[in-house]
């Protein structure tokens, strides 16, 4: 998949050196088909159109900003408003479009959102309860009671997932048992993806990769996974049937006239932004890993088929008939830079620190802020700092927190080896490794594998296209995302000896 020839684009070849670069191309440099792409994300709907290279046209560009609702556990947003947003997300690109006179040439439909996402919605197709986000946690007390009474490894090893409040099990347990109002008026559960759809085209249909992230499909036969429904007592007949990338829906109904033509184009069932966010940099194959690093991290390759065993310490979502995507997530890494920079005083040559060889007297660390998820899944697990001795300063504490993330995710990458992947490279995004690019070096010697930054923006919004475009044209030609200086590995020796040091302290403690 998503093998074809790939080249760097004059247009945006000269960016290398200067801003981060869009890969945004003019519209007298596209050519057809083009995809209409969009994208529901924790802060805004977006979307843009792209052409058959997977660049996005300059002056397509759509956004809606959006906050979730919080408070304590609540994360939920209106789902009718985010339905109102890409609308006008729509009407931008449809306008841009027109403009150009390549309405026409407009062959696709295409969606991604935050994963994953839960709406009642009754018979006549209106929400009963708000789009409830990943990140609401009121489902907790039922995570532990289908703990005590299913068995964890088994589901885990069926869908690729653990019990957790951001996957479907638990929060229908807890719909059912305290909204039981709303719950027994449910027609269908659906995802914030399923529903714009629906509400926008008369679409239903649920894609293979959206269900995974849901944890209520079976990772090895693409099918729902009915132990799980059945232990909760919640009908299969309440989601939209299965499709893979190659089934999108062709049936579009648009109410609004000037999106008529829409209906003569397929609609690509909604997928997690997870999937894309691989394919956009280019972490397309069982070599390449994608590490993200922000707020919070994952480690994802794509295996051309679901491992007969599933590491316990991984998730695995499949994502078609035969890929998957195996990897982990790591609750802390801008977390735990934020701690550092609230906390301890930031060396002047932090950069050097971090850069050069390992300092001597550097501490152990745990960097468990928020808990752990891979690879123990100890969501009580703290912090630990130890080692701290008269001559530590704030250099050595620095140091010290950053390699202890670097060892979070080597101990992901140990896995995803076990599950198959022969990563020979790593692409790498995210906050911090645009604030602190060092730590890619420190993390190129940890993995002991070369670590390249990715160079752009939205690479989400483009991976969703290029899963389209490889559809509409398979192998075609696409260019080649932006990449800074790879980082080679140069002290893969020290994080061998600080492995030791951070599994005796894991042991011990966690």
């Amino acid at each position: 998949m998503l093998e074809g020839q790939f080249f760097i684009s004059q247009t945006f070849k000269g960016n290398l050196m200067g801003s981060i670069p869009t890969m945004s191309i003019p519209f007298d440099d596209s050519r057809g088909p083009y995809v209409l792409a969009m994208d529901i994300g924790s802060t805004a709907s977006r979307g843009g159109l792209y052409d058959a290279s997977g660049c996005p046209i300059k002056g397509t560009k759509q956004r809606e900003s959006h906050e979730f609702t919080t408070g304590e556990g609540v994360s939920t947003i209106d789902a009718d408003q985010v339905v109102s947003e890409i609308t006008a997300v729509i009407n931008g690109i449809l306008n841009a479009a027109d403009h150009h006179n390549i309405k026409d040439q407009i062959a696709a439909v295409a969606l991604d959102s935050f994963a994953s996402s839960l709406i009642l919605v009754d018979g006549d197709g209106n929400a009963l309860t708000p789009c409830i986000t990943y990140a609401d946690s009121r489902s907790a007390q039922y995570v532990e009671q289908l703990r005590a009474d299913i068995d964890e490894e088994a589901y885990h090893g069926r869908t690729g997932v653990r019990l957790h409040t951001s996957y479907h099990p638990s929060r229908l347990l807890w719909l059912k048992t305290e909204f039981e109002e709303e719950f027994n008026k449910a027609k269908y559960v659906m995802t914030i993806g399923e529903y714009v759809y629906f509400k926008l085209a008369g679409i239903t249909g649920m894609a293979t990769s959206i269900a995974a992230w849901s944890g209520i499909l079976d990772a090895h036969t693409g099918e729902l996974d009915l132990p799980i429904l059945e232990h909760i007592g919640v009908d299969p007949a309440l989601f939209g049937e299965i499709r893979n990338p190659d089934e999108p829906a062709t049936d579009a109904k648009v109410a609004d006239k000037k999106w008529k033509h829409l209906e003569e184009i397929p609609w690509f069932h909604a997928i997690p932004d997870g999937w894309p966010s691989n394919i956009g940099p280019g972490a397309v194959d069982s070599k390449t890993v994608a590490v993200a690093a922000a707020t919070s991290g994952a480690m994802r390759v794509i295996l051309p088929s679901v491992p007969e065993q599933i590491p316990s310490g991984l998730w695995c979502y499949r994502v078609s008939r035969d890929q998957c995507i195996v990897g982990g997530a790591l609750n802390d890494v801008g977390r735990a830079v934020t701690w550092l920079e609230r906390t301890i005083i930031k060396p002047e040559n932090l950069d050097e620190v971090l850069i050069r060889e390992p300092l001597e007297g550097t501490p152990a660390v745990l960097p468990f802020f928020s808990g752990e998820r891979s690879i123990g899944w100890a969501a009580s697990a703290q912090a630990t700092i130890t080692n701290i001795q008269e001559q530590t300063g704030p250099e050595h504490l620095w140091r010290g927190v950053f390699e202890a993330l670097a060892l979070s995710y080597q101990r992901v990458w140990e896995h995803m080896e076990k599950a198959g992947a022969a990563p020979e490279r790593v692409i790498a995004s995210g906050r911090v490794s645009t604030d602190h690019p060092e730590f890619l070096a420190m993390l190129s010697d940890a993995l002991d594998t070369p670590v390249i930054p990715l160079e752009m923006k939205r690479a989400t919004l483009r991976g969703t296209a290029l899963i389209v475009l490889e559809q509409l044209e398979p192998g075609g030609t696409r260019a080649t995302p932006p990449f800074g200086t790879t980082h080679q590995p140069r002290f893969a020796h020290h994080y061998s000896k600080a492995r030791e040091l951070f599994d005796a302290l894991y042991l011990k403690l966690v």
